[in-house]
């Protein structure tokens, strides 16, 4: 009898215990929800709308060419002016925010960018540089580059630097240099050097101007070694006779940029000039890079890869 008693004790309890279980996860699943609403309600604060596009950006962007223009280069590095050539490649394509990368077919959730590929190439001496960024800036103007990338290759190695756009910037590294292996870090997210090329294409108008915090291009960190973050700066817009030149002047690192562009519609980039100091130790000195316009062209490049399209770089005075 003290038996029985007992087992109907313990299923008493068992029944309690389960029932407690169960409530547990009515309110975990109602936490759940509540959450998942909760986060929809701030996607729908937080995301900026998408600014409409003119008829004009729509003729010139969409016509199926990329807009390629080539410069003369007098580039300061170590000390010296190095003459060399820079390439602007500007495109429209669908681009992944999850993968962030080019997106390969039609899909609701792919977001319309504005892509540039800069190109420079120089000697230093004996040896070649050959430098290349990427960046992927959202055609509607509504938020920061999603995606934004260098590589330089020159004969004492290689680095590669990556800014990704997600819930903070993702920065990740790699180099040859002990002091600047590989680097994951984070950054808070302020306007980037690397996405005003682009969103002077899109709209100048929206150009920040005053003082601000602003992270340097990576090739100018990489190059200088500097700490990659956001830097005290001061932005002015100004226009005369047909150009309008946007100016960053970053007072701690005693550099300056200018860029040129045409004050109408499709805001070529015109040339642009970089104030810094060039060499390490005491043959360090201020210097100024300029890159001048040579040629541009609108053309689908990428099925341009025959040896008989090779003619066509003459285009470009390459």
């Amino acid at each position: 009898m003290k038996r029985v008693f007992q087992i109907k004790i313990y299923a008493f309890t068992l029944f309690l215990v389960l029932l407690a279980l169960a409530s547990c996860v009515k309110k975990t699943d109602a936490s759940n929800k509540e959450l998942v609403l909760n986060n929809e309600e701030t996607k729908e604060k937080t995301a900026l709308p998408k600014k409409q596009l003119s008829e004009d950006f729509k003729t010139y962007w969409y016509a199926g060419d990329a807009e390629i223009t080539s410069y003369t280069l007098e580039q300061a590095r170590y000390g010296e002016i190095r003459n060399g050539n820079s390439v602007l490649i500007y495109v429209t394509e669908p681009f992944l925010a999850g993968k962030q990368v080019k997106a390969d077919r039609s899909n609701p959730d792919n977001i319309p960018v504005l892509k540039l590929n800069a190109t420079k190439n120089y000697l230093t001496g004996i040896y070649p540089y050959s430098v290349m960024g990427s960046t992927f800036y959202p055609v509607y103007d509504n938020q920061h580059a999603i995606k934004t990338s260098l590589s330089i290759q020159e004969w004492c190695g290689h680095v590669y630097s990556q800014i990704n756009n997600r819930d903070t910037f993702e920065f990740t590294s790699h180099s040859y240099f002990e002091g600047e292996a590989d680097q994951n870090l984070t950054l808070d997210k302020n306007m980037m050097e690397n996405e005003i090329w682009t969103k002077i294409r899109i709209n100048p108008n929206d150009l920040p101007i005053g003082k601000l915090k602003m992270i340097p291009s990576l090739e100018f960190i990489r190059l200088r070694h500097k700490e990659i973050k956001a830097y005290d700066a001061n932005a002015s817009l100004n226009s005369k006779d047909g150009i309008t030149t946007y100016a960053i002047n970053y007072p701690e690192l005693k550099r300056t940029l200018n860029i040129d562009f045409s004050t109408d519609f499709p805001y070529t980039i015109e040339g642009w000039t970089e104030d810094f100091t060039s060499g390490f130790g005491p043959g360090a000195k201020q210097m100024t890079t300029k890159a001048t316009k040579l040629k541009s062209l609108k053309t689908p490049y990428w099925g341009q890869n025959s040896n008989k399209d090779v003619i066509l770089r003459d285009s470009l005075g390459l």
